[in-house]
């Protein structure tokens, strides 16, 4: 009989083996493709928003030009707002990692020689790694969108509120640890300088698409940033 009772709870444990490992190796494609889809749906509200702004798009909009339903959307999204607030770290994301690779590939290799880098050099370094960053005026016109969202929306100002401030607060790390690494510092508080310069290029993308200015983000970047940078550090 302990025989018998030993062969049944076996057999048990051994299905929910085989089905919890099946349940195993589906899960990664699953994510997977639910990651694809996550990203397509993204990628069209970044399209979306930028072409007709936060309010006017709508779902459909967005999930037609994703190529999907609204059934794909709502089983990643629970709202309009979730995705803005998805897509807005996606995008200051990648833009602290370009930051980060440009700092990792212009100024640590040049520590050792750093102390008797002249202003030249310094802003040579500054506008290599400008020139890493992503030129997609798309993006100001999707910010400025969240900026208004924000302000017009007290139910998510205070999380737009806190997205920025950690979104300069990892900036402003990554700054002050590459000035520290070309023996420089700055002369204001960092966070705040770090917003000077945020603000200048924010103006200077907004003067940029009124007028015309056919010159790329980094190229733009280039003309103003490295020598603001320097009127706000000083060398140790």
């Amino acid at each position: 009989m302990y025989r018998i009772h030993w062969c049944i709870r076996n057999s048990v444990q051994e299905g929910f083996s085989l089905e919890t490992t099946a349940l195993r190796e589906e899960a990664p494609a699953e994510s997977a493709r639910r990651q694809k889809t996550r990203s397509r749906l993204l990628d069209a509200a970044f399209d979306i928003f930028a072409e007709h702004g936060v309010h006017a798009a709508s779902v459909e909009m967005i999930t037609e030009a994703a190529g999907f339903t609204r059934g794909a959307f709502y089983s990643n999204f629970s709202t309009k707002e979730e995705l803005f607030f998805a897509l807005m770290e996606r995008e200051m994301s990648m833009r602290i990692q370009q930051l980060r690779a440009g700092v990792a590939q212009y100024v640590v290799p040049n520590e050792d020689d750093t102390a008797a880098l002249g202003d030249d050099e310094v802003v040579e370094i500054i506008t290599k790694v400008l020139e890493l960053q992503s030129d997609d005026r798309r993006w100001w016109l999707v910010q400025t969108e969240f900026l208004l969202l924000a302000l017009r929306d007290p139910a998510i100002s205070a999380d737009f509120l806190h997205s920025q401030d950690a979104f300069f607060a990892q900036l402003t790390d990554i700054v002050v640890e590459a000035l520290e690494t070309a023996h420089r510092r700055f002369t204001i508080a960092p966070e705040e300088a770090v917003r000077v310069i945020a603000e200048l290029c924010a103006n200077g993308e907004a003067r940029a698409l009124l007028s015309g200015d056919e010159r790329t983000f980094p190229e733009r970047l280039s003309a103003s940033v490295p020598a603001v940078l320097l009127a706000l550090t000083e060398r140790v």
